[in-house]
């Protein structure tokens, strides 16, 4: 028996609970995987917005599982979405020079990063997000967006040599 004279109650949570928990987990995660994935603070805002609301909706079939991957799904499909309904996007072909050191750096830096993103076709940027910013294997990353594994190794390889070439344009 323990001298610890505190007693531990594991108190059930209500459903409201749980998610409010997960939301404050997961937000941060969500926030950037949809920022990395529309290139726009605002319209990846809109896309944790409307993920949070289905997986709400969903809330008993995700909390089971891995909630943070249901989620991820979610922002994914709605992203997709987005892509087929759009079908053209507005980018900016200004991808910035090296910033100058100091506090901006990161911030600067991640803003090319996602300016060279937003300039891949859309399957490479999700494939190129997936496997080097979220880690994500191969054949998770297929799965994910529902492709075939060549797929995902052929968009990746395509979508990385892109990336070289915008950066090595902007350092021109």
């Amino acid at each position: 028996m323990s001298d610890d004279p505190r007693v531990r109650v594991n108190v059930p949570r209500t459903k409201d609970q749980e998610f409010t928990a997960f939301v404050h987990d997961a937000g941060a995660y969500l926030y950037k995987t949809a920022l990395l994935l529309s290139g726009d603070p605002y319209r990846a805002e809109e896309l944790v917005q409307a993920t949070f609301e289905r997986t709400y909706r969903s809330w008993q079939k995700a909390r089971h599982g891995e909630p943070r991957a249901y989620a991820r799904r979610i922002l994914l499909n709605l992203r997709i979405d987005g892509w087929r309904r759009t079908r053209a996007e507005v980018v900016s072909d200004v991808v910035p020079g090296r910033p100058v050191a100091g506090p901006a750096e990161d911030v600067a830096v991640r803003d090319e990063v996602v300016r060279a993103l937003s300039r891949l076709p859309l399957t490479q940027r999700r494939v190129v997000v997936l496997r080097h910013l979220l880690d994500l294997t191969e054949e998770q990353t297929a799965r994910e967006l529902g492709i075939a594994l060549g797929t995902v190794k052929s968009a990746n390889a395509r979508g990385i040599a892109r990336l070289r070439e915008i950066f090595e344009e902007g350092a021109r």
